[in-house]
């Protein structure tokens, strides 16, 4: 094919290699795995730097997920929870995940289900910006769960 998408048919790599130095351009090689081999005459500079544009676009489309902490304790008081639910939002809001833990200290870890209790409180309040990723879990002295940002449709 040469460089105005024209197709030149199946020829001797040889012939094509002369035909691209006569038009002062390059021989490039883009379907290698093809029976026989597509070849496209064009400038191989100009083709680099189309592709590194193209991947810088697609680059700045992606969105890096990063992973926010909310800590909390069995017995928190409410407005404490209330400032850790807008902090939970304000995450969820910005496109990050959400790990809520419960740091449970000496015996409270007793009351595993004071703490299980909470975390589906709090799954609750944000429940219009989440979905529950992960359900809480006791790892150690920590109970552990992960929201997701809900995605809009």
């Amino acid at each position: 094919m040469d460089g105005d998408g024209t197709q030149l048919g199946i020829m001797p790599a040889k012939d094509a290699l002369r035909l691209a130095e006569e038009r002062q351009m390059d021989l490039v090689e883009v379907a290698a795995q093809a029976k026989p081999p597509v070849c496209r005459i064009m400038d191989f500079g100009k083709y680099k730097y189309e592709q590194s544009k193209r991947e810088k676009e697609a680059k700045k489309k992606q969105r890096i997920v990063n992973i926010k902490e909310v800590k909390l304790r069995p017995n928190i008081e409410d407005h404490d929870f209330d400032v850790k639910v807008r902090n939970a939002v304000r995450f969820l809001k910005d496109g990050d995940k959400v790990k809520a833990t419960i740091v449970f200290r000496g015996r409270e870890i007793v009351h595993t289900k004071l703490g299980q209790a909470l975390l589906q409180r709090l799954a609750g309040e944000v429940k219009e910006f989440s979905a529950v990723e992960r359900q809480p879990k006791l790892e150690g002295k920590n109970m552990i769960m992960i929201l997701a940002p809900r995605q809009e449709n």
